[in-house]
């Protein structure tokens, strides 16, 4: 398909597009890639840019399931340990009341409270850090990019009309809400049948021991939040889908783009053209350097001349190193003289080749043949012996 076509499909896509929305039909996929004509799937190396760009799919449910389950699981664990911290330190400060004046000696006093305060915060939220990285890690991998965080002056300015359209009348927007909605549910369910089947055992709580007490309401909070924790894990999974079907959504790409880009990877063919012509010349200057180093120069014999190289450890298939027509050729045949070249007069091949392949380029695989009947010729006229089955059997392989 030419790009004009791709043009005109784009132009017809747009203008069958509504101008005008009905407000009582919202569309949900206002967002949706088809309405702003990308209907490919993202290549790889658009989601390779984006990546680097920090944009991944991630789901915040994940990261808050785990940052609440984390710590909450290390709370349980160390309960003992935190009884024991937050008990010293109600004895020590009690120990002070009437024996400290804080206005005159508040060092120890100081000292003690950030010395409590790093004993029962330093565990929860070395926890709570690592548990945020590795529910990252876990949906990312190993990713660094500042872009995210770099300040950006155009999104100072608000734009009321595409945030309520993004978050209100979106499938973003509705999964959101219903998102929420089922996690109120979920947390208010769970903590009235965890609340309701310990009931009776609460309202004896105020005739008991204090420091019973005080145990069971924490198990019984632990308890609740672990159970709601999970609960959010497995909220997690469609919410990762979704995102992840919005994130593909989002990158996908107008035709024209992934012509973009496939020039941009292959190259533009204009460019690979001039820079082809280029090399060419280069080849076409360096021909003093080029045709002593060629195995053979096939001739019209006047009009014509093509000097062909052959290794067969560096190529497969012997390539042209210099060629030119009249003078050029006549300056070729000079050349290929004074350095010992071997010239074989063959016109029809000399026309062939002449015509169809480009200096540096090796030859087609028609011509494969008569190539290695002329370099079988030209060896067995240099009397080396081996090198004509050699010749024969290599081309006839690459040929093959």
């Amino acid at each position: 398909m030419s790009a004009f076509e791709l043009a005109l499909d784009a132009e017809l896509e747009r203008l069958r597009r509504p101008v005008a929305l009905d407000p009582g039909s919202i569309d949900l996929q206002w967002f949706a890639a088809e309405d702003e004509g990308r209907t490919e799937e993202p290549s790889e190396t658009k989601i390779r840019k984006a990546r680097e760009e920090g944009k991944v799919v991630k789901s915040q449910e994940l990261i808050g399931a785990v940052g609440l389950l984390f710590p909450a699981l290390t709370l349980l664990l160390l309960g003992p340990y935190y009884a024991r911290t937050m008990r010293d330190m109600l004895v020590f400060y009690l120990s002070l009341v009437g024996k400290t004046d804080i206005t005159t000696d508040s060092g120890p006093i100081v000292y003690a409270f950030f010395s409590y305060f790093a004993k029962l915060s330093l565990p929860l939220a070395g926890v709570a850090v690592a548990g945020a990285i590795f529910s990252n890690v876990l949906q990312v991998g190993f990713l660094f990019s500042a872009k995210p965080i770099t300040p950006d002056f155009s999104k100072v300015v608000p734009r009321f009309g595409q945030y309520f359209k993004r978050t209100l009348f979106s499938v973003e927007g509705y999964f959101n809400s219903a998102k929420s909605f089922v996690k109120i549910i979920i947390i208010g369910l769970m903590a009235f049948l965890t609340i309701q089947g310990e009931f009776d055992k609460l309202r004896r709580l105020f005739e008991g021991p204090f420091w019973p007490s005080i145990t069971f309401v924490f198990s019984l909070t632990m308890r609740l939040v672990i159970e709601v924790a999970v609960a959010m894990l497995a909220l997690a999974i469609p919410d990762y889908i979704f995102q992840r079907r919005q994130y593909m959504e989002s990158l996908k790409m107008s035709k024209q783009e992934v012509k973009e880009e496939h020039k941009m990877q292959e190259g533009d063919p204009l460019v690979k053209s001039r820079m082809r012509e280029r090399m060419r010349e280069l080849l076409s200057r360096n021909m003093a350097a080029n045709v002593p180093k060629a195995d053979v120069v096939i001739t019209n014999p006047t009009h014509y001349a093509i000097a062909l190289e052959w290794d067969r450890e560096k190529m497969a298939a012997p390539t042209v190193t210099a060629k030119g027509m009249d003078e050029v050729a006549q300056r070729i045949k000079r050349i290929a003289i004074e350095s010992g070249v071997p010239l074989v007069e063959n016109r029809p091949l000399a026309r062939a080749l002449y015509a169809e392949v480009e200096i540096g380029d090796a030859i087609p695989e028609q011509y494969y043949q008569a190539i290695a009947t002329v370099l079988a010729h030209v060896y067995g006229q240099g009397g080396i012996d081996g090198r004509v089955g050699e010749a024969e059997s290599a081309l006839a392989g690459a040929e093959a």
